[in-house]
C-alpha cells in the first residue's frame, strides 16, 4: 500500500513514527490543561475571594505559570522524566535544544522489568516528539503550583511567592513526578497515580496546608467574612476547570486511545455525582444549596477520580463520587471546626479539604477498584488489578497507602525547608497596613472601581465638554474607574 502523502520522507517534519492523530491529541489536552490554569484557576482566584484581594489572588496564579514555564525548559522536566539521579529524582538539565525537542518522545526511566532484570514492558515511546511531551507535562507542574497557592491568597508576599514557585517546583514537585510516573522507585514497585492525584492533589493540598502554616493567618476579619466578590465569574473559571479536566485525565495515556475515551467519561461522571452529593449535603443540613459548596463538590469528584479515571468502570466513578462529595464535606465542614490543628492552620480556599483529602480518598479508591483489564491497556505492572478483584489486589491498596505517606512527608518537609530559607531573606506574610488595603497597596491597582469607591465622574480626566456637578478624584496611582452621578 502506498505511503500516505504527509508520511512521506521528503516531508521531514512528518517521520515514520509520527501519528498525527495522537500528536493533535496531546497538543489539545495540554493545552486544555493550560486553560485550567490560564485563565481557568485565575478568573476562579480573582472571584472567589474579597474584592480587595481580587488582583492579587490572579496575580499568584498568573506568575506562576510562566514561571513554571521557564523553571520546566530550564531544568525540571528532565529532573521528572530524565535520567536517574537517585531512586527518587532525575537528573536536571535543559529541555531547550532542537536535537532533543524534535526527536521521537521517550519517558528514560519508564522500563519495567521483573525480579530476575528482564524487561517485564518497554520504555513509554509515544508516537509524537519530545516538544509535545514537555509542554504537555509542564501544564500539570503549573496547576499544582497554582493550586497550592489557594491556601495562602489574601496574605502571602508576593515576593516571598515569587521566590516560593521555582523552589518548590525543583525540590518538590518533580521529586514526586519521577518517583511516581518518570521511572523512580513508587513507579517501579507498581503504585497506580493515572494522571496525579497523589503527583499533584495530595501534594498541593499538604504542601498548602503547610505553607498556611507558617505564613500565618490572614487579618481577623478577612478570616470571619471572606465572601467572593462576583460569583458568575466564579462559575465562569470553575467551568473551564471542568471542562479542561477531559485534557487532564484524557491525555494521561500519551495516545488518543480507548483508556483516553473512558478517563474522559469517567471524569465528568465522578465530577456531576460529587457535586449533587454535596449540594444534597448543603440542603439537608443547611436548608439550601450553596453556589460555592457545589463548585467544591465539583472540585472534589475532579480530583478523587484522577488517579484512576481510566483504570476504574464507570459504576466505580459514580461510587467515587458519591465518597468524593460527602468525606471531603465532612473533613470541611464538621472535622475541621472540631480540630483544634485545622482551626489554627488559615487554608483560605480550604486546599486540604478539597484536594489534599479528596485526593488521598481516589488513590486509596483505585487501590479498591482498579478494573484488572482496563489496567492491562496501560500500567506498566502485569495482573495489577483493585482489592476487590482479587487475585493479590489487597498489596495494591498496600502500595497505594505507601505511596501516599511518602508523598505527604516529603511535601511537609520540603515546605517546611523552603519557606523557613526564605523567610530568611523576605516575610512570609504582609505586614497588617497592607493586610488592611489589600490590592491597592501591594499592586497599585484594583479589580472593580466602578462601585463603592466614592467617585464622580471628572470631566478633565475624560475629556467631557459639561463641567457641572463633577468632582476631581482623590486617587492618584493605581487602575481607577468612574462612578457616574445621575
Amino acid at each position: 500500500m502506498a505511503t500516505p502523502l504527509a508520511y512521506q520522507e521528503h516531508l521531514p517534519a512528518s517521520p515514520d513514527w509520527l501519528n498525527k492523530g495522537d500528536n493533535a491529541w496531546q497538543l489539545t489536552a495540554a493545552t486544555l490543561v493550560g486553560l485550567q490554569s490560564m485563565p481557568g484557576l485565575v478568573i476562579l482566584y480573582a472571584s472567589i475571594v474579597k474584592k480587595k484581594w481580587a488582583v492579587n489572588s490572579a496575580f499568584m496564579a498568573l506568575y506562576a505559570f510562566a514561571a513554571v514555564l521557564i523553571c520546566w525548559v530550564l531544568v525540571c522536566f528532565r529532573m521528572a522524566f530524565g535520567e536517574q539521579l537517585f531512586p527518587f529524582w532525575g537528573k536536571g538539565a535543559p529541555a531547550l535544544g532542537q536535537k532533543f525537542l524534535t526527536k521521537r518522545a521517550l519517558v528514560v526511566e519508564s522500563i519495567h522489568r521483573y525480579d530476575n532484570g528482564t524487561v517485564e514492558t518497554p520504555a513509554e515511546e509515544p508516537f509524537y516528539p519530545m516538544a509535545s511531551l514537555v509542554y504537555f507535562q509542564f501544564t500539570f507542574a503549573a496547576i499544582t503550583l497554582i493550586l497550592l497557592a489557594g491556601s495562602v491568597l489574601g496574605r502571602m508576599n508576593i515576593k516571598a511567592w515569587m521566590a516560593f514557585v521555582p523552589l518548590w517546583l525543583i525540590f518538590s514537585y518533580t521529586v514526586g513526578a519521577f518517583s511516581l510516573w518518570g521511572g523512580g522507585f513508587l513507579y517501579q514497585w507498581g503504585v497506580i497515580d493515572y494522571s496525579g492525584g497523589y503527583v499533584i492533589h495530595l501534594s498541593s493540598g499538604i504542601a498548602g496546608l503547610t505553607a498556611a502554616y507558617w505564613v500565618g493567618p490572614r487579618l481577623k476579619s478577612d478570616r470571619e467574612r471572606f465572601p467572593p466578590n462576583n460569583v458568575l465569574l466564579m462559575l465562569a473559571g470553575a467551568g473551564l476547570l471542568w471542562m479542561g479536566w477531559s485534557g487532564f485525565n484524557g491525555g494521561a495515556p500519551y495516545a488518543a486511545n480507548v483508556a483516553s475515551s473512558i478517563a474522559v467519561l469517567n471524569t465528568n461522571i465522578c465530577a456531576a455525582t460529587s457535586l449533587l452529593v454535596w449540594t444534597t449535603l448543603d440542603v439537608i443540613f443547611f436548608g439550601k444549596p450553596s453556589v460555592i459548596g457545589a463548585v467544591q463538590g465539583m472540585m472534589t469528584g475532579l480530583v478523587c477520580i484522577t488517579p484512576g479515571a481510566g483504570l476504574v468502570q464507570s459504576w466505580a466513578a459514580i461510587v467515587m463520587g458519591m465518597l468524593s462529595g460527602s468525606v471531603p464535606w465532612v473533613t470541611m465542614m464538621i472535622l475541621h471546626k472540631k480540630s483544634s490543628l485545622l482551626q489554627k492552620v488559615d487554608d483560605t480556599l480550604g486546599v486540604f479539604h478539597t484536594h489534599a483529602v479528596a485526593g488521598l480518598l481516589g488513590g486509596l479508591l483505585t487501590g479498591l477498584l482498579a478494573e484488572p483489564a482496563l489496567c492491562r491497556l496501560l500500567l506498566p505492572v502485569t495482573n495489577s488489578r483493585g482489592a476487590f478483584y482479587g487475585g493479590g489486589g489487597g498489596v495494591q491498596f498496600l502500595k497505594q497507602l505507601v505511596a501516599a505517606m511518602f508523598v505527604i512527608g516529603w511535601n511537609l518537609v520540603s515546605t517546611t525547608i523552603i519557606l523557613l530559607v526564605i523567610q530568611i531573606f523576605i516575610p512570609l506574610r504582609m505586614p497588617d497596613e497592607q493586610l488592611e488595603i489589600g490590592d491597592d497597596a501591594v499592586h497599585g491597582e484594583e479589580a472593580y472601581a466602578l462601585w463603592g469607591d466614592g467617585e464622580k465622574y471628572d470631566p478633565t480626566r475624560h475629556g467631557s465638554l459639561h463641567t457641572g456637578n463633577t468632582a476631581v478624584s482623590p486617587y492618584v496611582n493605581g487602575a481607577r474607574g468612574v462612578t457616574i452621578n445621575l
